[in-house]
């Protein structure tokens, strides 16, 4: 079990982040227009809101496993697909096969480590983390040799299909006993409608969706910030390697930490004021001990394993967890989708990084108030079983 959860969190990255490093080789080859180039760029995004909403709602009628397993094989499908054509809407298609796989994981994955192991859910948690954040670094890091190794982008992005394949038949032999969830028994629904109205449910997007934010921002434009600053564009990419790569060891350590109530907030408001101390570093001194502000900023962005381990913890059955990890994921990657454009906009408009860096430390204020209400809160099903005896009482 462990093996497969490792295995399925290393498919919850490389689709999307594969894309990156040769997109230009991609837009090239595929003479995509720039519509097109933005789309592709922007799928990722637009792929978590969408299919994680469904997700919850999927996996009560066919089971969790299965689920699980058919996610796979749309991720590998897609992967591999889309580096076999040469049509730029199919292409897009395809990408979109991949991304939703990919997203359906990345929903599923808390409500998986709780139902096989819901007294370890720090200890999972920070063994999938981990293994994601691994995943992300070196799908950041390689695509590039591999595609130059065998002469094609299209080797680059596919090579990765090969943890979908790998991770399948772990799961594969859960699907016979697979079992949709019950209805809780307290009569709450775990409809996307009835979270919406409890606090927790919306504490828990805007947390996700300001980290999730922040966390774009920074892998999308602090190698320009850097080589703006003054830095050449091989030690720009090191120090953005350094900001991805510090959160291997973190993703460990964090989870494991949040299980403590005591801990969780103090551990945001560390998390948090190191992406502040960050911040203001590279708005006084961007240009000197550049790996400093780097690894502040790294530390800042493990604010994700935390708030993914508070998806579990703020649930008291399986499928509760499946449905706020659904919710949460959906709505906080829609808060998120606007601002990387934002922060482009703002220093095209600016012609500088000061305007941006500034209201990037603005919406850590949101981050850490949401981030509170989170760790104060109680499970999501007493929420709603609370929302249920309102409305019936009305």
């Amino acid at each position: 079990m462990v093996v497969g959860i490792v295995l399925l969190a290393s498919n919850m990255r490389p689709a999307a982040v594969s894309i990156g490093p040769v997109l230009a080789d991609i837009v090239a080859d595929l003479r995509l227009t720039g519509v097109e180039a933005g789309l592709l760029t922007s799928l990722p995004v637009l792929s978590f809101a969408l299919f994680g909403a469904l997700t919850p709602r999927v996996a009560q009628r066919v089971g969790p496993h299965r689920l699980t397993v058919l996610a796979l094989v749309i991720a590998l499908a897609g992967m591999v697909g889309r580096s076999l054509v040469g049509e730029p809407w199919l292409f897009l298609l395809l990408s979109l096969f991949a991304l939703a796989g990919m997203a359906t994981v990345n929903v599923l994955m808390p409500s998986l480590v709780k139902r096989h192991f819901p007294q370890q859910i720090g200890l999972l948690t920070a063994v999938y983390t981990t293994a994601m954040a691994t995943s992300l670094t070196a799908a950041s890091a390689f695509t590039v040799p591999i595609a130059q190794a065998t002469g094609s982008w299209r080797f680059g992005i596919a090579a990765w299909a090969v943890f979908a394949l790998l991770a399948i038949g772990p799961w594969l032999a859960l699907t016979a006993h697979d079992r949709p969830d019950a209805a809780p028994a307290s009569g709450a629904s775990f409809r996307f409608g009835q979270l919406a109205r409890t606090r927790l449910a919306w504490a828990m997007a805007v947390f996700f969706g300001m980290q999730s934010l922040q966390a774009y921002v920074v892998f999308g434009w602090f190698a320009s910030l850097f080589s703006d600053a003054g830095y050449s564009a091989t030690d720009a990419g090191l120090l953005l390697g350094v900001i991805t790569g510090i959160g291997i060891p973190l993703s460990f350590v964090i989870p494991t930490l949040s299980t403590r109530s005591g801990a969780q907030v103090p551990l945001l408001v560390a998390l948090t004021g190191c992406y502040l101390v960050g911040y203001v570093g590279l708005l006084v001194a961007p240009a000197r001990v550049g790996w400093l502000w780097a690894v502040l900023v790294g530390i800042g962005t493990c604010t994700f394993p935390l708030i993914l381990t508070l998806i579990g913890l703020r649930a008291t059955t399986a499928a509760g967890t499946a449905a706020l990890s659904g919710f949460t994921q959906s709505v906080g990657y829609l808060i998120s989708a606007t601002g990387p454009f934002a922060i482009g906009l703002l220093h095209d408009l600016t012609d500088g990084w000061t305007v941006p860096v500034l209201v990037l430390i603005g919406l850590l204020a949101p981050l850490i108030v949401s981030g509170i209400i989170a760790c104060r809160s109680g499970p999501i099903e007493d929420e709603l079983a609370g929302a249920t005896s309102r409305a019936a009482a009305d």
